[in-house]
């Protein structure tokens, strides 16, 4: 059994642990899929390639109401398949081609799983090592319904490498990879149909925000609210959905193609991290401190496998946390998860960051909130955009913002500046008063919601 300085389980945001500091270690690097991870291959890149070309058959189709004359005549699908994947496969395929030139690093490819406390078997060979990183990612989950398995149904993993637009698209779920990617296909000319277990869109969003995304949604697609789906089947070139609605009618809908987004859940039960010793919590997530040690001495966890939240962002600020923590045990580094921020990039796109109002209330904490339309600014006049908002909410007694839920054109960079005055402890006055805002630019918006604070 050969024994590393170091293994590093997964390839996302765990291959950037690696670094110069650790040129005179004996690495192992071991990885089932292509080298990047799920945000390179399957997620956050290639879904926002997609999006910005679905952004431009948007505006193309709507520009009559500024005066502009265009219009939308369709989409070429498999250009923008392969421009997407032309740009991102070599990337993958470039990683690992760099990790096996290094001559500290090898490469394991197949799935890794724990034998033992520090002990990970890849295919028949089982080697050791005085330190771990997990770094093994998630995956998509699919619902037990009847049927389903069998009927030849896509997930995220999938959908983007389809060989042609379908005609009709159905989509189980209500999370913003349903949102994302089944608006991306309803811009490109899909007939998209979405099955709601609930009333709303993205219900973790401040109410504000999903109320006004989950009515501009149902203007565009055929959205199906409180659905039971009973049996998925397929019928030649379609997949057949029978569902029964809130009042228990049964209903059936077609697509020639189904996209199921329900939720992701950790590898760990892949990894068989029980093996190794390593805690989970009840969702089957590592469990760890503060500085991403797991319940192993020597063995650190990151990124999905982790966190629930699963954003990209999060697991690169955990793997820079890690890296130092490898090489500097002496002076730990430990995470700041305090203001995490996320984005949807459907349209209309959505940013938000710290509480909503519902968690305000829940948690009895005195707030101030306001919700500002994008229209009372002068770029958002000049849109005529009557439909986004920007809303905040502040501590009603020390002032310091909450929560900022942002839905429109630029919510994810709009929202950056507050996400920086929540880090730096800045009032919600320090944030209005103490800089320029330029005018007329769309961050007035912002300006002017903290000002009614």
């Amino acid at each position: 059994m050969r024994n590393f300085d170091l293994i590093i389980i997964g390839t996302g945001s765990g291959n950037s642990v690696i670094g110069p500091e650790h040129d005179d270690w004996d690495i192992a690097i071991v990885e089932r899929g292509p080298f990047g991870g799920t945000c390179l291959n399957v997620g956050c890149i290639p879904s926002k390639m997609f999006v910005y070309a679905a952004e431009m058959a948007e505006l193309a189709s709507d520009s009559q109401r500024l005066g502009v004359r265009t219009r939308f005549d369709g989409t070429d699908w498999p250009s923008i398949r392969d421009r997407v994947f032309g740009r991102i496969d070599p990337i993958a395929a470039g990683g690992r081609t760099y990790r096996d030139e290094l001559p500290n690093v090898t490469v394991y490819s197949g799935t890794g799983r724990f034998v033992g406390p520090k002990r990970v078997a890849v295919g028949d060979e089982v080697i050791s090592a005085d330190r771990i990183v997990i770094a093994a990612g998630g995956r998509p989950t699919v619902p037990p319904v009847p049927g389903l398995a069998d009927c030849g149904y896509h997930t995220s993993d999938t959908i983007m490498r389809l060989d042609q637009l379908p005609e009709r698209l159905l989509v189980i779920g209500a999370g913003y990879i349903a949102a994302e990617l089944g608006g991306v296909m309803g811009a490109f000319g899909s007939k998209v149909t979405f099955l709601l277990r609930g009333d709303t869109f993205l219900r973790r969003e401040d109410h504000d925000i999903s109320s006004r995304f989950t009515s501009a949604y149902s203007q565009r697609f055929d959205v199906r609210t409180h659905t039971r789906l009973v049996e998925a089947r397929r019928e030649g070139a379609e997949v057949v959905i029978t569902l029964l609605d809130r009042d228990g009618n049964s209903a059936e809908v077609r697509g020639n193609e189904l996209l199921v987004a329900t939720g992701r859940r950790p590898n760990t039960d892949r990894l068989d991290v029980a093996a190794g010793g390593i805690a989970v919590d009840g969702r089957g997530f590592v469990t760890t401190d503060d500085q991403l040690r797991t319940n192993v001495d020597g063995v650190w966890a990151l990124g999905d496998i982790t966190n629930p939240v699963q954003l990209k962002h999060v697991a690169n600020h955990e793997a820079r946390v890690v890296r130092h923590n490898l090489s500097n045990p002496d002076s730990p580094a430990t995470v700041d998860h305090r203001f995490i921020p996320h984005a949807v990039f459907g349209y209309p796109q959505i940013a938000s960051v710290g509480l909503t109002e519902e968690d305000c209330r829940c948690q009895d904490l005195p707030y101030v909130s306001h919700v500002q339309p994008y229209s009372a600014a002068a770029y958002g006049w000049a849109m005529e955009d009557t439909d986004s908002v920007a809303k905040v909410i502040a501590h009603a007694g020390t002032r310091r913002l909450l929560g900022a839920h942002i839905i429109g054109p630029q919510a994810p960079t709009l929202v950056q500046q507050l996400i920086q005055g929540m880090h730096f402890d800045l009032t919600v006055d320090q944030m209005a008063r103490g800089q320029y805002y330029i005018h007329p630019a769309l961050p007035e918006v912002v300006e002017q919601a903290l000002l009614e604070l």
